[in-house]
């Protein structure tokens, strides 16, 4: 009896499932289709993006190799001119490789005398939200540094508030930065306090520890 009740049971369950794919079999059918759809387009999504990658490090380091060629101290020409060659593929290339290109162009611009044209590229790397956070605080920091002096004093200590934490891998040079800062602004005292505790801080560059150290012989002195 008890494999007549499942025979009947099969067949039930057979009945059902007929019935299900005759009522919903081609919403089945465009449901499996637009899974595969899914996973082609993930897929295909994912190859171009490592094309995309791929291209834009191989023209990345064209571009590089190129102005290493030219040696240590190109000409203020010879720099604008690479640094337009990196701003036209950032224009184009993806987020990581655009903002490296920015930074490197920045870098040549400010070595170049062209320091507003550098806080521009720092500018719009600070602000990119597709950049990586580190690239994000090093543009406002390198920023910061040649801002000092020459751009409001709140908006220097602004942009290196958040830098100065000390989780921040930053924080040395900016903490260095926001005492020179303090010194623009006569705070004496404040530049002393927060040399003092770079100069103690083992975190911090051995550059960073010993400027703080030689500027604080100096304010003592």
């Amino acid at each position: 009896m008890v494999d007549i009740f499942d025979e009947v049971s099969d067949d039930l369950r057979t009945e059902r499932a007929i019935v299900l794919v005759r009522r919903y079999g081609s919403l089945l059918i465009i449901a499996a289709i637009a899974v595969l759809i899914g996973v082609g387009a993930q897929q295909g999504w994912t190859w171009y993006q490592t094309r995309q990658s791929q291209q834009a490090a191989t023209a990345y380091i064209g571009i590089t190799d190129k102005i290493a060629a030219q040696g240590a101290n190109p000409t203020t020409t010879q720099a604008v001119a690479d640094a337009k060659s990196l701003t036209n593929f950032a224009a184009t290339a993806p987020a990581g490789y655009r903002n490296i290109a920015k930074l490197r162009a920045a870098g040549l611009l400010a070595n170049a005398g062209n320091v507003t044209g550098a806080e521009t590229l720092w500018d719009q790397i600070a602000t990119d939200d597709a950049a990586d956070p580190l690239l994000r605080g090093l543009a406002n920091l390198l920023w910061a540094q040649h801002a000092l002096g020459t751009s409001p004093n709140d908006q220097v200590a602004d942009r290196l508030q958040p830098l100065t934490a000390p989780e921040n891998p930053y924080h040395g040079l900016a903490q260095e930065t926001q005492a020179l800062l303090y010194l623009n602004e006569g705070k004496i005292d404040s530049a002393k306090a927060l040399l003092s505790q770079l100069a103690a801080d083992p975190t911090a560059p051995d550059g960073v520890r010993n400027r703080a150290d030689g500027l604080l012989a100096k304010l003592n002195g």
